[in-house]
């Protein structure tokens, strides 16, 4: 099983030759710095099997973390990631590096979405515009009726406005198109969820 945790430089394109033509693909800049496997979860003792990884050195944390990580640095962000009964023995302390994937390799990346605030219908749930006649005047960017005659409430799951982002989410079948050992990079197809800079997670599927 693949795993690692990354923070998202940007975006930009390379360069591929074809056989007819050369083609332009958008790709994501993903950097990563050695992880460490910061503790191993078992069956027998926590009723799951994981592994808890370290990624991104902060100067200080508290002493509760400090107790925990003891030896093995001081991390500024800490995730478990499932694994499976593979016959890969995990340690702790070990390293983990862009090194582990290849080109060509179908991952999952998971990260926090970027926050767009409070927003209306028509941004957050693509809804149209109404007329801009007949009567109407401020109206044309409400969402309309939200009830009727029964059951009189509105109805749980109703498309309204609201807060619209800022949530986690996983973007799954992405391809690695190209791994740069030496600057620690992953150049992953087209886009993937978060803000530049952001931590975001990669898992081979």
């Amino acid at each position: 099983m693949k795993f690692i945790l990354g923070k998202k430089i940007g975006m930009s394109q390379i360069f591929i030759d074809n056989e007819q033509a050369r083609e332009v693909v958008p790709v994501t800049l993903i950097e990563s710095q050695s992880c460490v496997l910061t503790c191993t979860k078992t069956m027998e003792k926590d009723g799951y099997e994981a592994v808890q990884v370290g990624f991104s050195e902060k100067k200080k944390i508290n002493k509760p973390l400090l107790g925990h990580l003891k030896d093995l640095g001081k991390f500024r962000y800490l995730r478990e990631f499932r694994t499976k009964d593979n016959g890969v023995e995990y340690k702790k302390g070990d390293k983990i590096d862009v090194s582990i994937f290849e080109a060509g390799d179908k991952v999952q990346v998971s990260g926090v979405s970027k926050s767009k605030g409070f927003q209306g219908v028509m941004k957050r749930h693509g809804f149209k515009c109404g007329q801009a006649s007949h009567g109407q005047k401020h109206s044309n960017r409400k969402p309309g009726s939200i009830g009727s005659a029964f059951p009189q409430h509105v109805i749980k799951g109703k498309k309204m406005a609201g807060r619209m982002g800022g949530g986690n989410i996983t973007q799954k079948g992405l391809c690695i198109v190209q791994v740069d050992k030496e600057k620690n990079l992953l150049l992953v197809k087209g886009s993937v969820p978060g803000n530049i800079g952001s931590l975001v997670k990669v898992i081979g599927e």
